[in-house]
């Protein structure tokens, strides 16, 4: 039987039904609502199916409050940057040992090659820090913060296409539509400043390479008020904020009153926890309008700041000045921090591309982490470094002797993470010696994000939402957290 809920119901049961939706309704909008306020969230850790609320607090005491994710879109070739073979150099040009390989699948960008050559960097290593971590010498200033960093060298995934390997790291599944950690995180702990929102994405100017989709920072089946708001370079960062020519302050409010009504109204005949979302966003939007401006003018910024980040810090949107950015937004509490920087898929012509690659983040990403412990925030300030996956060993292409390039390699790679509550100066994982599979303390990418959200002070396995039936997580059934990196 199909009961009707409308407001001109004679049926007596489908009238306190409609009372008891709508009231309820109202409460857990009520509860978003805060939640985007700025206060913690309401409801019990793992929702009711559906809700738009926020869990309460946190499973266990956090070791950090917010995160700064620089995510390096392309896969950066671990083999020139961080993890050292020298057999690599030593058997330049020579095929790479099918018992290495084994059964592993190869891209169908190198799979018809008559020859795998293994190819050296051309880049020298050293050694630095009391850690004595291993760097080329395309990286001077990461020499800076070895010390204060976890390189995990051992990292994994099944996905070896940037598509599905990027949507991977950021929503926990290689098919599009689930919900971005961001996300995750900001349905999970809500925010901590009403005038921004709790998930805020900055993508690098003018970048060529792999294509970078709104969905790798959305929302999914959440509530949309969880996706990411993204910040442009330039006089007007958020699209569509400002006032057009002619409309005041005072205006604009008196607008949104009034828009705020009709949505109130519509939402009392359809009982739409959307709708709730959507005046919350607007109002949102309305403080954006003075927040925004004021953490965009670097104009404060003393010229000490503009030496450490770079000459590139003074130019909105690249990722010298998101980086500076993200420390002001991290300031301010926002909750997630995610720098999107393309042009790291080298197939070709790899030692001039990684140069340049180098070269402009190299720079910003150490000022980033010292201006931090500086300002007393990298320890409850969790910053990650990295791809969606890494390089082949061996050339793509036709090697010289002046010049290579390295196909994707899902199998082993490196990224770093640092500050909040991971110990500092260390070296996590390896790979065997030609830098082609991992040998020792193997890390998916599940158990990274597990990793996360505990630093976060969420277990990983109880922050679910129930979703046409089924309960769903960022690890999906996996992940082991990282315990040996835990301070």
């Amino acid at each position: 039987m199909t009961i009707q809920l409308n407001q001109h119901s004679s049926n007596p049961l489908a009238a306190n039904r409609r009372i008891f939706i709508r009231n309820g309704c109202t409460t857990l909008g009520s509860a978003a609502l805060a939640s985007l306020m700025g206060r913690e969230g309401l409801a019990s850790p793992t929702p009711a199916a559906n809700t738009p609320s926020a869990m309460s607090g946190t499973h266990f005491a956090p070791k950090a409050k917010r995160v700064i994710y620089l995510f390096q879109s392309g896969g950066p070739a671990q083999q020139d940057l961080f993890d050292y073979k020298p057999i690599l150099n030593k058997m330049n040009g020579e095929e790479l040992p099918p018992a290495v390989r084994g059964e592993q699948r190869l891209t169908g960008m190198s799979v018809n090659q008559s020859s795998l050559p293994l190819a050296g960097s051309h880049f020298k290593f050293s050694q630095h820090g009391q850690s004595g971590a291993w760097l080329s010498d395309l990286l001077p200033y990461h020499r800076e913060i070895v010390d204060d960093v976890c390189f995990i060298k051992s990292m994994n995934t099944e996905a070896i296409n940037h598509d599905p390997a990027i949507t991977m790291f950021q929503t926990g599944s290689q098919i599009a539509g689930r919900p971005s950690l961001g996300s995750w995180l900001s349905y999970g702990l809500g925010s901590e400043n009403e005038d921004l929102p709790a998930f805020i994405v900055l993508v690098s100017a003018g970048q060529g390479g792999q294509p970078l989709y709104s969905r790798l920072w959305g929302n999914g089946f959440l509530d949309s008020k969880y996706q990411g708001v993204q910040f442009r370079g330039g006089n007007d960062p958020v699209l569509y904020l400002s006032n057009p020519s002619g409309i005041t302050r005072p205006h604009r409010r008196s607008q949104l009153d009034a828009i705020n009504k009709l949505n109130q109204h519509q939402y009392q005949n359809e009982l739409d926890p959307e709708i709730e979302s959507r005046i919350a966003q607007y109002e949102m939007a309305f403080r954006m309008q003075a927040s925004v401006p004021s953490v965009t003018d670097f104009s404060d910024e003393p010229e000490s700041t503009f030496e450490s980040y770079g000459a590139d810090a003074r130019t909105p949107g690249t990722f010298a000045a998101n980086c500076l950015l993200a420390r002001r937004l991290a300031e301010r509490d926002v909750r997630f921090i995610q720098l999107y920087h393309q042009g790291w898929d080298q197939h070709s012509n790899l030692p001039k591309g990684i140069k340049g690659q180098a070269q402009e983040t190299d720079q910003a990403s150490a000022a980033l982490i010292k201006d931090l412990k500086q300002r007393g925030m990298l320890d409850d300030t969790l910053v990650i470094w990295g791809g969606e996956f890494g390089r082949t060993s061996y050339s793509q292409g036709v090697m010289t002797p002046d010049n290579y390039g390295r196909d994707h390699h899902p199998r082993c790679f490196t990224t770093w993470i640092a500050g909040g509550g991971v110990k500092p100066g260390m070296t996590f994982g390896a790979t065997d010696e030609f830098g082609y599979n991992v040998v020792e303390n193997g890390v998916h990418v599940h158990d990274f994000n597990a990793t996360i959200l505990h630093l976060l002070g969420i277990d990983h396995e109880r922050l679910t939402y129930k979703y046409q039936g089924r309960r769903f997580r960022l690890t999906d059934v996996h992940g082991e957290v990282i315990e040996p990196i835990l301070s």
